[in-house]
């Protein structure tokens, strides 16, 4: 699909216990950093089984034995291509989820969005974000968030888009340490208790450049709220087997990287701030190097710097201001 002068592509491939990344899968992903090393197998196939786990239980009607789905996972890659000439940038990485019902065969589509990942966004905040704290300034720089917001929001009115996924994205991360989160008296019977914080973070705002609001919920049996992070409404738009897939998914991949939140072995108090420096906590089995992320999504943001800021600097600058080319 063109869209002031960009044709975005997806392509597609399974997250199993087959699964390695690309060349131009950015590395940091949480699901592309499980698929390195001695124990990839090991550690995609403990992954996978945390997941249906995480979601028979979250679905336990009908479902006396716990084991009546299985969840399915689909890496979802978009491409930009400037222009008419020159190859295709790798844009954006979602997961989309299907769930099969083994009582019955059924199979159903659950949520695209889940894990997010961005090359621009390495940039924003490993590459300018750094830079112009640096300098002494305070805040965030004047346009943050700007060039990618856009960039997202013209993939989901892309065909490229809407010709495969029916619904917008949700996307759910974890929640900040800098912020204190309130358990209020609302309660959804798959999201659990909603959590609400006082202030918008850094991340808030950037996902609101890119036309999403978000919301905090602490899902049955969880020990801590997670950020869904979603166009439209949340509650009404997603059916009950959609947000269970979402939070099967990211709840396990935190559990991995964040067990000092996801993991502790003590639920969230009503007023709750979390921390990385909380060591009461359980680890999973599955590897993870949480310092290698860390390096290495400066230098995937010194790769879009190098790739698509420099060479199509005025160009996007030009869009930006004009929405055209």
């Amino acid at each position: 699909m063109t869209n002031s002068g960009f044709t975005f592509t997806v392509g597609s491939i399974p997250f199993d216990e087959e699964y390695r990344p690309a060349d131009n899968t950015r590395i940091t992903t949480n699901f592309a950093n499980l698929a390195r090393g001695e124990r990839r197998r090991e550690n995609l196939r403990n992954t996978l089984v945390m997941i249906d786990r995480r979601f028979n239980a979250l679905m336990h009607w009908d479902n006396p034995d716990g084991d009546r789905y299985r969840v399915a996972l689909e890496i979802i890659s978009a491409s930009l291509k400037i222009g008419h000439g020159g190859g295709a940038f790798p844009l954006m990485e979602m997961l989309h989820t299907r769930v099969t019902d083994t009582s019955s065969g059924s199979s159903y589509a659950g949520l695209i969005g889940n894990n997010f990942s961005s090359y621009v966004r390495d940039y924003d905040f490993s590459i300018v974000l750094p830079d112009h704290l640096r300098t002494g300034s305070d805040g965030l720089p004047a346009g943050f968030g700007d060039l990618h917001g856009n960039l997202f929001k013209h993939f989901l009115d892309s065909s490229a888009y809407r010709d495969r996924f029916p619904k917008a994205p949700v996307i759910c991360l974890s929640v900040s340490t800098r912020q204190v989160y309130h358990r209020t008296a609302n309660v959804h019977p798959v999201l659990g208790v909603e959590y609400r914080n006082d202030e918008t973070s850094p991340t808030d705002r950037y996902f609101e450049k890119m036309g999403m609001s978000v919301r905090y919920f602490m899902p049955p049996h969880s020990v801590a709220p997670l950020a869904f992070y979603h166009i439209g409404d949340l509650v009404c738009d997603y059916s009950n087997l959609e947000l269970a897939s979402t939070i099967s998914t990211m709840e396990t991949f935190q559990k991995i990287y964040r067990p000092e939140i996801y993991n502790a072995n003590s639920v969230a108090a009503a007023h709750y701030r979390p921390s990385l420096e909380y060591q009461d906590y359980s680890l999973t089995r599955i590897v993870y190097d949480r310092e290698e992320r860390s390096r290495l999504a400066a230098e995937q943001g010194r790769f879009a710097e190098e790739h698509l800021i420099k060479p199509h600097g005025d160009a996007l600058r030009r869009w930006l201001a004009t929405d055209t080319f």
